[in-house]
């Protein structure tokens, strides 16, 4: 605070959390590359161990093991729940970890999960194949669904999780989705969730595509965010963590489980997005206004069938949702290429400054085919039903010159 100014994330990513004096006046915190703490005493010790083991509420009162805390993990956490305002953060090994770790701490034997669809299909792939194992369902919705019938499979697996002598654990959302980017009504989610009465599942919400710069979902009625920090947050290309951030009632149990499994990212990643946290704004904004320019001339060259771009939302439920939920339109998008698979590839492989990789958020433009790479392994029923179609490309726009992205768009496009 200054006076009565509250500072703002962008500024606090600078030093929030941390305190020179207690690492002989380096600026930035060092590396702490040590697997485990000495205890300031052996009643110390017990303490700590109180409440890592969950035997006292409030979790860790100081450093223990590198498999339950570190300071470099710490003071990311406390910054990154600064860009959602929430409670608290956990850091972990990679967003899929962060995932597992969430979905296997708040479902049992018999419970249900309701999720929109598409998600990524790692995501979707653990809830229907390896939860399944434990006795774990599911139910899904489309991620444009209105309250009435997100309400109505809410209903069905409420009812559902009754019979098998569980309940319904979990709200998992996507949005945007990967990779149609289909927008979810957050705020639909929650008032047909609360409308059901009893214990409310919590909402946890994978906001890779457009957090943490471009939409808050704890403000729309969400309880746990999920990031794959590889993206946006880490930006350029060489890490690979994940965070949850959201009320303290539910990363409880999935600390605990983090303990056990150590899940944690380790001491020089999380060192790294302290690093990367301090321009994560910066380089936000110039990708989306690179996007936005990029977008502009794709959308009307003949090569191109259509564009999922949040910035030229032609659907009003769709444009509704963003107008309420979103402050940007974020950088990643998907281009329809006029033809199929044979035609996106001869596009991908003209490719000569965007780069021909999977993943999003880096400082380089990448551009990928979801239906032959990221979601091969969905079943074609299902890739069809989602709308991930051969012709889908995924484009996710760095902070290169855009005149130079476009000119390299425009030379792809004419080898098609």
């Amino acid at each position: 605070m200054i006076g009565d100014r509250a500072l703002r994330p962008a500024t606090l990513m600078m030093g929030y959390g941390y305190d020179p004096v207690l690492s002989e006046g380096a600026l930035k915190p060092p590396i702490f590359l040590t697997s485990t703490f000495a205890f300031p005493s052996a009643a110390e010790g017990k303490r700590f161990f109180e409440g890592i083991t969950g035997k006292r509420p409030g979790g860790a009162d100081g450093l223990v093991y590198s498999r339950f805390n570190g300071p470099n993990q710490e003071i990311l956490e406390d910054r990154l729940a600064l860009w959602d305002g929430a409670e608290e953060a956990l850091v972990f090994s990679s967003g899929m970890s962060a995932i597992a770790t969430l979905l296997l701490a708040l479902c049992d034997k018999g419970d249900v999960i309701v999720h929109s669809g598409p998600l990524y299909a790692a995501t979707e792939g653990f809830i229907a194949r390896t939860l399944a194992r434990f006795g774990v369902t599911y139910l899904d919705f489309p991620a444009g669904a209105d309250r009435a019938e997100i309400a109505a499979v809410l209903a069905r697996g409420q009812a559902m999780a009754s019979a098998q002598g569980g309940k319904l654990a979990l709200i998992y959302l996507e949005s945007p989705a990967n990779p149609t980017n289909a927008l979810v009504d957050i705020e639909a989610v929650a008032a047909a969730r609360d409308a059901l009465g009893g214990e409310p599942a919590p909402i946890a919400i994978d906001n890779t595509f457009l957090g943490p710069l471009w939409q808050q979902p704890l403000h729309h009625g969400a309880d746990v965010v999920i990031y794959s920090l590889t993206k946006y947050a880490g930006g350029h290309s060489d890490l690979v963590a994940g965070g949850l951030s959201g009320a303290k009632r539910w990363l409880d149990p999935v600390r605990m489980l983090r303990n056990t499994m150590g899940t944690i990212c380790d001491p020089n990643t999380a060192w790294m997005l302290l690093r990367s946290l301090e321009t994560v704004e910066l380089r936000m904004t110039r990708s989306g206004e690179n996007a936005a320019k990029v977008c502009a001339y794709l959308r009307d060259h003949p090569k191109v069938a259509g564009l999922g771009y949040l910035g030229m939302i032609a659907d009003p439920r769709q444009q509704d949702i963003f107008a309420r939920h979103c402050t940007g339109a974020g950088s990643t998008f998907s281009l329809f290429i006029k033809g199929g698979e044979t035609e996106s590839f001869r596009f991908l492989d003209a490719l000569k400054v965007a780069k021909l990789a999977v993943s999003l958020g880096g400082t380089e433009t990448l551009a990928s085919h979801p239906a032959a790479m990221t979601h091969l392994s969905v079943p074609d029923a299902r890739k069809a039903q989602l709308g991930i179609t051969d012709n889908l490309v995924r484009i996710s726009v760095g902070i290169e010159d855009p005149d130079d992205l476009i000119a390299d768009f425009e030379q792809a496009l004419a080898a098609v």
